[in-house]
C-alpha cells in the first residue's frame, strides 16, 4: 500500500500520463459519435461510477453551496474544455495547433490566479510557467505551422473557448473546493457538464452515437481512465497546492501525446518533440517545487 508522501510524489506523474491519452482517445471517439453525444454520455456514466463509489464508501456529503460551486466548476473544466477540443478536433484543427491553444491555459490560470485568488507565486514560479510555455511551443511548432494555412476561425475558437473554460473551473475549483469532499464534489462536477451538454448534443446531434467497438472502447477509457482517475487525482492535488502547480502539468500533455501518438499510430516522431519535453519538464519542476 502506497504510503501518502510516496502517492504526494507520484500523483502529478500518474495525472500528467493520464490526461496525455485523451488527445489519443479523443481522436478514436468521434468516429462512430457526435463529439458533443460522446462527451454528454461519457460525463453521464462519470457521475454514475463515482456515485456508486461514493455511496459504496459512504463518503461525507458536500453543502448546498459546495455542490452548486462543483457544478460550475464542472461546466468549465469538462463542458467548455472537453466540448471545445473535441469539437475543435472533429472539425478538422491540426492537433499541434489545439495543442499550441490549450498550452495557454496553465498561463491563464497563472496570471489570473495571483490577481483573483491572491495566490503569491515567487519569480522561480514565473520562469517555470515561461519555460513550460516554451516547451510546448518547441513540440507543437513544426506542426502547427504546416498545418496553419486553410485553418477556419471556427475550430480555433472552440480550442480558444476550450482553455479558457478550463482555466476558469480550476480557478473555481481551488477557491471553492478546499473543503468540498473529493467523490461527491466531483460527481458534482460531471452532474453540471452534463446540465450543458445534454441538451446540446440532442438539439445539435441528435444525440448521435453508435455502439460500435471503437466508440465503446474509447468510452470505457475516457470515464473509468480520464474522468474517475485522472480528475479524482486533479481534483485532489488542488485541494492542497496552488492552482498555477496543478495547471503547470499541462504543459507536459502536448510531448507525451505526441510520443503516444508515435507509437499508436506510427507518426513521425520529431526531435522536437523530445527536446520540447525536456523543456517543459524543465519549467514544470520550477513551478511546482516547494
Amino acid at each position: 500500500m502506497l504510503r501518502l508522501p510516496t502517492f504526494i510524489n507520484l500523483a502529478p506523474v500518474v495525472f500528467v500520463f493520464l490526461w496525455s491519452t485523451g488527445f489519443i482517445v479523443a481522436r478514436y471517439a468521434t468516429d462512430d459519435a457526435g463529439p458533443l453525444s460522446f462527451l454528454a454520455v461519457r460525463v453521464l456514466c462519470a457521475a454514475a461510477v463515482l456515485a456508486v463509489v461514493a455511496l459504496v464508501q459512504s463518503s461525507p456529503r458536500p453543502s448546498r453551496t459546495g455542490v452548486g460551486w462543483s457544478m460550475v466548476a464542472g461546466v468549465g473544466m469538462h463542458a467548455a474544455y472537453l466540448g471545445g477540443v473535441f469539437i475543435a478536433i472533429n472539425n478538422g484543427l491540426p492537433s499541434g495547433i489545439g495543442a499550441l491553444i490549450s498550452g495557454l491555459h496553465p498561463v491563464i490560470t497563472a496570471v489570473v490566479g495571483s490577481i483573483v485568488l491572491g495566490e503569491v507565486l515567487r519569480r522561480r514560479r514565473w520562469w517555470g510557467v515561461a519555460l513550460g510555455l516554451t516547451g510546448v511551443a518547441v513540440v507543437v511548432g513544426e506542426r502547427a505551422a504546416a498545418g496553419i494555412e486553410g485553418v477556419s476561425a471556427g475550430p480555433v475558437a472552440a480550442a480558444a473557448i476550450g482553455t479558457l473554460g478550463m482555466s476558469l473551473g480550476t480557478l473555481v475549483q481551488r477557491w471553492s473546493g478546499r473543503s468540498t469532499p473529493l467523490l461527491w464534489g466531483t460527481v458534482a462536477q460531471f452532474g453540471g457538464a452534463a446540465v450543458v451538454l445534454v441538451p446540446l448534443a440532442i438539439i445539435i446531434e441528435g444525440m448521435d452515437i453508435s455502439a460500435s467497438a471503437s466508440t465503446a472502447a474509447s468510452l470505457a477509457w475516457a470515464v473509468l481512465v480520464l474522468s474517475v482517475a485522472a480528475v479524482a487525482i486533479m481534483v485532489w492535488l488542488l485541494q492542497r497546492t496552488d492552482a498555477a502547480s496543478v495547471s503547470s502539468l499541462f504543459f507536459l500533455t502536448p510531448a507525451l501525446s505526441a510520443i503516444e501518438a508515435a507509437i499508436l499510430f506510427g507518426e513521425r516522431l520529431a526531435i522536437t518533440s523530445v527536446i520540447g519535453l525536456v523543456i517543459a519538464a524543465g519549467g514544470v519542476a520550477l513551478a511546482t517545487r516547494t
